[in-house]
């Protein structure tokens, strides 16, 4: 297949119009499936007419969708287990225990460091927020703080883990696209990573003061006597998230451990809550609705189950079909070479990898080639400039990685909307950390002396 078939120009159109269609269906309020779904057509007639058959594009499209069939896998084990875990008690105990002890507690700052902790364990950031940042949400309301400020803090704690966990699936596509090593790349990490980490805090800490204020004990009360009334809680129902939590410590897959969740609320809501078998099949299928005394935890206690999945699917098939036509014929490589042709030293060179990350993370409404082009392409490049793979595959996880939850339009977004209901235009202003790290990365590109450069990571390693 000869990929030179594609004018730079034709590259540039499929990737502007795709955009635009995008943007529109945000802009209008269309289902993003009609977006990606024109765009698709869109490459599709402009790659034939250059000469691909509708076969070899068809082809495409359906080696990249088969790659994906985990993900499609997880979002409906992911779905269902938050229907079970409520449906069960996990979550409403949860709520009722930490009540009970995060009490007088900076709630922002301490959700910041709790979720960016266990995200490392859990290897995932999807995983994070579909089961501890429910949760958090569901206490951050009792505590009177906005979701959207909580959700965006749960956001970047749990974006840690795909830039350091060692069973993160998008660090370990990092590391293989850049022939990076574990153990150096994080080394390298900690130079930006400290500093993102620690101003995120600092940040979350302020603001967590002002809403710490507002905590109203009679709503907390009221909350914690709906829930007993509602549901049988004990504090054995914590066990279950905790072995959750060992298995991804112990480096489990996703896919086992979460079906390990959701088959142990299956039965938790059996037998523990004597809920009818039919009534927690609809809850996974349609999805859970409170049903206690409150009408403020009610709003808290609400899940979509599989069916809010569809549309989800949907749009992440029509996102895995345009990116195998743009990675399949080839169109991106020519923009990156123009892009780093005119490279003149070390620090330009990073500061355009996490440019070109993060386009491509921004265009193609995903991570995955806004990971993989620049970790491949690139790599040579370094290599020419005597800059460690480390540093490559550092810029990338700082900047295409990192901010993928800020655009409404990306996957990740998506995702987390399906999840909270709260979009990215209300949450992504306080997922800060998203913001500060690809700018310490860039200042650190800026600011360090070639020479310099290279010595920072022979001193680290």
């Amino acid at each position: 297949m000869n990929q030179n078939r594609i004018p730079k120009k034709d590259a540039y159109i499929v990737l502007i119009i795709s955009l635009i269609f995008i943007v529109s269906c945000i802009l209008f309020k269309f289902s993003l499936v009609y977006g990606f779904l024109a765009s698709v057509f869109l490459a599709i007639s402009i790659f034939i007419r250059r000469g691909f058959s509708l076969r070899e594009l068809l082809n495409m499209i359906l080696f990249g969708l088969s790659e994906c069939k985990v993900i499609f896998l997880l979002l409906v084990l992911i779905a269902s287990t938050i229907s079970i875990w409520m449906s069960s008690g996990i979550v409403p105990a949860m709520i009722y225990y930490g009540f009970e002890y995060m009490k007088g507690m900076n709630f922002l700052f301490a959700t910041f460091i709790i979720t960016s902790i266990i995200s490392i364990f859990i290897g995932s950031a999807f995983g994070t927020i579909s089961t501890i940042g429910i949760a958090l949400l569901g206490l951050g309301k009792g505590f009177g703080i906005p979701s959207h400020i909580l959700l965006g803090t749960i956001i970047s704690g749990a974006f840690i883990a795909d830039k350091i966990s060692p069973i993160s699936a998008l660090l370990n596509l990092t590391l293989a696209s850049t022939k990076a090593r574990y153990r150096e790349t994080i080394k390298t990490m900690l130079v930006t990573l400290v500093p993102t980490y620690i101003l995120s805090g600092i940040f979350y800490f302020i603001i967590g003061r002002t809403y710490g204020i507002a905590v109203d004990i009679s709503n907390m009360d009221n909350y914690k006597i709906a829930i007993k009334q509602s549901f049988i809680i004990s504090p054995l129902l914590l066990l279950l998230p905790v072995l959750i939590l060992i298995m991804s410590v112990w480096g489990i897959k996703i896919i086992p451990t979460i079906t390990t969740g959701l088959l142990g609320g299956f039965m938790i809501s059996l037998w523990l809550q004597k809920i009818k078998f039919i009534d927690v099949l609809k809850s996974i299928f349609s999805g859970y609705r409170g049903a206690t005394s409150s009408a403020e935890l009610n709003k808290i206690l609400v899940s979509g189950g599989i069916l809010s999945m569809v549309e989800v699917m949907l749009i992440i098939a029509g996102v895995v079909a345009l990116n195998s036509l743009l990675e399949g014929t080839g169109i991106i490589r020519p923009i990156i070479d123009n892009i780093i042709s005119k490279v003149k030293s070390k620090s330009q060179l990073i500061f355009k990898t996490g440019l070109i990350s993060s386009i491509l993370t921004i265009v193609t409404c995903d991570q995955t080639i806004g990971i993989i082009l620049p970790g491949r392409l690139l790599r040579e490049k370094y290599n020419e400039w005597d800059i460690n793979d480390t540093v490559l595959a550092r810029t990338i996880s700082d900047t295409g990685t990192i901010i993928a939850p800020l655009m409404p339009w990306n996957v990740n977004s998506i995702f987390i909307f399906i999840i909270s209901g709260i979009s990215a235009f209300y949450y992504a202003p306080y997922a800060v950390l998203c913001y500060i790290s690809p700018v310490v990365t860039f200042i650190t590109a800026y600011f360090h002396k070639e020479k310099r450069l290279h010595a920072e990571y022979k001193n680290i390693v």
